[in-house]
C-alpha cells in the first residue's frame, strides 16, 4: 500500500492519477471533502473516467498533526509520498507554517520509522537552497544559510528537510525533491493554475527577476522513478528552465489568448506596494498579497541547475514553452 499526503493539492493529485493508472494500491489522507473537487478537476484534464479512478483511492480522513488518525492511515503502508505542506510568505503565518511543515513532517517520518516503511519521498522546495556564490547556478550542494533573511516559508520547509534527514540517521530510506515553481492544470482558483486565469483577464505588469520553472508531470515522474530506484538519502533540484518573469507572463498570456504585459513594475514601486499591503492587512485583516520576501524573489535574478537528476535517472524535462502551451490549452477547454 502506498500512502500519499497532500493528495488534494496540485502535486498530490497528479501523483494519485499516475498511481491509480498503474493499478497501484493507493491510500490518501484528506482534511476536507470539499477539496476532492481539486482531485477530480485534475483527473478530468487527462481522462473522462474520473469517478472510476477517483474511487480506486482509499481515502482516509486525517490531519498530519493528528497522530492517532495518522497511525490508522499508516497501517499496511510500504511507501510514503509526503506532499502535504502549507505555503505562505506572510510573516504572521509562521506558527501555522511551523506546525504543518515541520511538526507535521516530523509526525510523518516518525510513523514511517515506526511502521518500517520501505521508502519515503518528501516534496520540499528550492526555497530551502542557499544563495548563489560567484555567479554560479544554485544546486543541491548550495548550502542553506540560516543567517540570511529567509522567508518564513523557506525556514519551515528547511525545518521539514531536517526532520527527514534526522529520520534517515535513524534508519529511514528517503529521497527529497526540491522543485521550482510547479506549473500544472486542474486547480485554477489558486496556486500556479490561477496564473492562467489571471493572464486571460490581463496582467498589466511584469517584474525584473527570474524564476525556475518545472512541469508538474515531470515532478511526479521523477518522484515515482526515484522511489523505484535504489537511490536513497539524496535530494534533487527539479527546475526545467530559468525564465525571466517578462517572458513567463507573456507566454502565459499567449497560451490563453490574453493581453501581453508590456510594463515593468519598478523595484522601488514594489517596495512601496508591499509596505502599503502590510498596512492594509493590519486595518482590514485581509491576507497579504505582497510581502518583502516575495518582492525580493520577483526582482532577483536567480538560476538553478538540475544536472544531478538528469544524470541519476537519465531524465529529460519537458520544455517550458511546451508546458505552458499544454496547460493553457487545457484551461481554455475547461473554462
Amino acid at each position: 500500500m502506498i500512502l500519499v499526503t497532500g493528495g488534494t493539492g496540485l502535486v498530490g493529485a497528479h501523483l494519485l492519477f499516475k498511481l491509480v493508472n498503474t493499478n497501484q494500491n493507493v491510500r490518501a489522507i484528506y482534511r476536507n471533502e470539499r477539496k476532492f473537487g481539486n482531485v477530480k478537476s485534475v483527473f478530468s484534464c487527462y481522462t473522462n473516467d474520473v469517478e472510476t479512478l477517483f474511487n480506486k483511492i482509499d481515502w482516509v480522513e486525517a490531519d498530519i498533526l493528528d497522530i492517532p488518525a495518522l497511525s490508522e492511515a499508516f497501517k499496511g503502508v510500504t511507501k510514503v509520498y509526503h506532499c502535504a505542506a502549507f505555503v505562505s510568505f506572510e510573516p504572521d503565518k509562521y506558527g501555522v507554517l511551523k506546525k504543518t511543515n515541520v511538526e507535521g513532517t516530523a509526525n510523518i517520518v516518525n510513523l514511517a520509522l515506526q511502521h518500517q516503511i520501505e521508502k519515503l519521498c518528501y516534496v520540499s522546495s528550492i526555497a530551502t537552497l542557499g544563495d548563489e556564490l560567484n555567479n554560479k547556478p544554485i544546486t543541491e550542494a548550495t548550502i542553506y544559510n540560516p543567517e540570511s533573511d529567509n522567508s518564513v516559508y523557506a525556514i519551515t520547509k528547511y525545518g521539514g528537510e531536517m526532520e527527514v534527514w534526522r529520520a534517515t540517521q535513524e534508519g529511514l530510506n528517503a529521497v527529497i525533491v526540491n522543485p521550482g515553481l510547479i506549473l500544472g492544470p486542474g486547480i485554477w482558483r489558486y496556486g500556479t493554475g490561477n496564473f492562467f486565469k489571471r493572464a486571460q483577464k490581463g496582467i498589466a505588469y511584469y517584474t525584473s527577476g527570474t524564476v525556475g520553472l518545472v512541469f508538474v508531470n515531470d515532478v511526479v515522474t521523477v518522484m515515482l522513478q526515484l522511489m523505484e530506484s535504489t537511490i536513497t538519502n539524496e535530494r534533487f533540484v527539479l527546475v526545467a528552465e530559468n525564465w525571466r518573469y517578462k517572458n513567463f507572463l507573456q507566454a502565459l498570456a499567449t497560451s490563453v489568448n490574453g493581453k501581453l504585459p508590456e510594463k515593468m513594475a519598478k523595484p522601488w514601486l514594489l517596495n512601496l506596494a508591499w509596505r502599503f499591503d502590510w498596512f492594509l492587512s493590519k486595518i482590514t485583516g485581509k491576507r497579504r498579497q505582497l510581502t518583502k520576501h516575495l518582492v525580493v524573489s520577483l526582482t532577483t535574478d536567480t538560476f538553478y541547475e538540475s544536472d544531478k537528476i538528469k544524470k541519476a535517472l537519465d531524465f529529460k524535462f519537458t520544455s517550458i514553452d511546451e508546458t505552458i502551451a499544454k496547460i493553457g490549452a487545457i484551461y481554455l477547454k475547461q473554462d
